[in-house]
């Protein structure tokens, strides 16, 4: 098993109070395994994605363990993790088009990053031509500013540094937003071709977009107001779901080929709760369809099926 979270809970400190932003997230990902996360903005996606490589001030870690190849890492401590970082697990950030210095070249970036992990830059440089190589980079990028790439070339870039190091876990966060379609699909393919020639185990995709998932994950982890709804295989996930906000969210999609005037979209009605001062029991009761009595109760994150795990009280009771 490559990778295996068990109860991690992570809140936001403000003056206000505690946002409770992830709580009890237990769930695991496998060698070679693509698991992709999805759910309404603020479901705490972000959140669990940086509790496992970077945990900073006003985040603060609760209780739970993060275990990766074996080795319990020390997520609550900042420069404990250090070690691990880019060697261990690696994160193509959010906004990731940005996260390049702008001031530096980029072949001096990666230089100043192998420099800073103990490693001879001009001894990985064949390598890191070959993985320009892999995703349709010049070798010549490595003499430009960032202003010279376009955002498609940037996102490649930024993949590129964050695996540099072979990482055993890569967290890919957003990494298709703000691309256009076509560019879009060759961002994601190149996930699975880092995958596939072993330059990273196992991926955790993190977007908005089902369908890119639907495309590249080998299964799909849905969140809701900071507690995970459903896991499965994608196929599983997609076409057979489980837990209603998970019905919910697949049937807001719209279906290619599909007329307006003869099926209009859906959405989900109502808005998730604060987190500041969630609701008692499941976070998702107030605008579910389904929801009766035991649902004032946290329902456990259970395997309903051969690796299908749903926490939905009505779901539980129907498969008892």
């Amino acid at each position: 098993m490559s990778l295996r979270v068990e109860d991690l809970t992570v809140y936001y400190q403000t003056l206000r109070g505690d946002v409770r932003a992830l709580e009890n997230a237990t769930f695991s990902l496998a060698d070679g395994e693509i698991m992709g996360m999805a759910g309404e903005s603020g479901c705490g996606k972000t959140t669990l994605s940086n509790s496992l490589i970077l945990l900073t001030p006003p985040m603060r870690y609760i209780k739970g363990r993060v275990v990766l190849d074996g080795q319990e890492l020390p997520v609550s401590d900042i420069d404990g993790m250090n070690r691990y970082r880019f060697k261990e697990i690696s994160v193509v950030p959010q906004y990731a088009m940005n996260a390049m210095n702008p001031t530096r070249k980029i072949g001096k970036m990666a230089e100043e990053l192998l420099r800073s992990r103990g490693i001879d830059a001009h001894r990985v440089l064949p390598e890191l031509k070959r993985r320009l190589d892999l995703v349709e980079l010049d070798q010549d990028v490595l003499k430009m500013y960032p202003i010279e790439l376009s955002g498609g070339m940037k996102q490649r870039m930024v993949m590129v540094l964050s695996t540099l190091m072979n990482p055993s876990l890569l967290l890919a966060d957003e990494i298709t937003s703000a691309l256009d379609v076509s560019t879009q699909k060759a961002v994601a393919e190149m996930l699975v071709g880092f995958r596939d020639h072993k330059i990273v185990k196992s991926i955790i995709v993190i977007t908005h977009d089902i369908s890119i998932l639907y495309q590249i994950a080998d299964s799909i982890l849905i969140m809701y107001a900071g507690q995970l709804a459903e896991k499965g295989p994608t196929e599983t996930v997609i076409h057979s779901p489980r837990h209603p906000y998970t019905k919910l969210l697949i049937t807001s999609l719209p279906k290619v080929g599909a007329k307006h005037d003869v099926t209009q979209l859906e959405g989900i009605p109502g808005k998730p709760p604060l987190l500041l001062d969630p609701p008692e029991g499941c976070r998702f009761r107030e605008r579910c369809p389904v929801a009766f009595e035991k649902c004032v109760e946290v329902p456990p994150f259970l395997e309903l099926d051969p690796d299908h795990f749903v926490a939905c009280w009505k779901e539980i009771e129907s498969n008892a």
